[in-house]
């Protein structure tokens, strides 16, 4: 990208001014949207879905621990990996911090993935992280949430779209497997519900790098590549 323009004290702050103003449309926006969210109808799960984890087999009731909402981050992890997606650890590191808080809000968080509880427990000691990580291996949670893609099934849909159409317009990461997501769920009289799913870029404001980032001349400097290519899982970048 080009270096910014170097200008005097009075001609910063004009500029600075008018994005701020700009700025504030956005927040009013976004709280809107928000608002718009919060009013979305909900579809009751008929399924039962049983999880593989460290205490034994888990239902998606268990996980929301007494609370009246869940948050599930879908973690990229084939079955065949040795490691969790770098990107998906990315978005665990940013996110690690906050979970303390939502139980203050009748929130519960977990993650899911379909690797075998053992290479997730493997990779998450190796991370060093404590939250709740449970396998989906045995069910078919991922491919009802569009979160594992497969072409031969009827249902090859990706972020409410199908996911040929959208490789063909290169707007999907991977024609097949594990992609990320995330999902929230509300229980009520023991009936719970699908309030929400967003996935790929749809998940970038959970991303507090990337936030900090954007408030620098420099940006996320991804311009010349492909998203995420400069990650490393945390335990892999060169002493700096």
């Amino acid at each position: 990208m080009n270096h910014p323009t170097v200008v005097s004290q009075a001609e910063w702050l004009a500029a600075r001014k008018e994005l701020l103003a700009r700025e504030k449309e956005f927040t009013r926006w976004r709280d809107e949207l928000s608002a718009e969210r919060r009013k979305l109808p909900m579809v009751k799960v008929e399924k039962e879905y049983i999880f593989d984890g460290p205490t034994g087999p888990t239902t998606l009731a268990d996980l929301f621990d007494g609370r009246r909402q869940l948050i599930i981050y879908h973690f990229m992890f084939d079955p065949d990996w040795d490691e969790g997606c770098k990107g998906c650890s990315f978005f665990a590191d940013n996110f690690v911090g906050s979970l303390v808080h939502l139980s203050a809000r009748n929130t519960s968080f977990a993650v899911i993935s379909r690797a075998p509880l053992s290479k997730i427990e493997e990779f998450k000691k190796r991370m060093g992280w404590s939250f709740p990580w449970l396998s989906s291996f045995a069910n078919g949670f991922n491919y009802d949430f569009q979160v594992t893609l497969d072409p031969e099934r009827t249902d090859y849909e990706y972020n409410y779209t199908n996911a040929g159409a959208l490789l063909d317009a290169g707007k999907i990461w991977f024609p097949k497997g594990e992609m990320p997501g995330l999902s929230v769920f509300f229980i009520e009289t023991g009936n719970i519900y699908h309030s929400y799913s967003s996935y790929q870029r749809g998940t970038d404001l959970f991303l507090n790098t990337y936030n900090f980032l954007d408030l620098t001349p420099l940006g996320r400097q991804e311009e010349d590549q492909k998203m995420f290519d400069w990650l490393r899982h945390h335990d892999r970048y060169p002493a700096q």
